[in-house]
């Protein structure tokens, strides 16, 4: 599920920043080959995440939409908390990336709590 949750995000972030996201497209942001996202896109097709038609762009299903604002969302929640612990950013954002697909619902929600609650007394 890691992988879909990462794709699914970057799909959604090209989608947003060009308009539309393309195999080449998701090979440059991922830094991986035209043949590996190719593969990975059929498999997402088969989960139901995105839709896609030869020599036409990548689009993401509903459900696909949701996974990506998910991830998104626990990313944020991930690195705003290191951050909020002082973890200098660089830092922060590399851990991130391994953290957010393994932390728990109920971890995160803590994680949330803390930053909004630190949010509100440094206001």
């Amino acid at each position: 599920m890691e992988t879909a949750e990462d794709y699914a995000e970057a799909v959604s972030d090209i989608l947003h920043r060009c308009g539309e996201c393309r195999v080449r497209d998701l090979a440059a942001h991922m830094g991986v080959s035209h043949v590996t996202v190719t593969r990975i896109v059929a498999r997402l097709k088969q989960e139901g995440l995105v839709e896609t038609t030869p020599y036409r762009p990548i689009r993401l299903t509903a459900r696909g939409e949701r996974l990506a604002a998910q991830t998104r969302q626990r990313h944020q929640t991930v690195l705003a908390f290191l951050l909020a612990l002082g973890v200098p950013e660089e830092e922060a954002q590399r851990d991130t990336e391994g953290i957010e697909h393994h932390v728990g619902a109920a971890t995160l929600q803590r994680m949330a709590a803390f930053v909004e609650a630190r949010r509100k007394g440094d206001g």
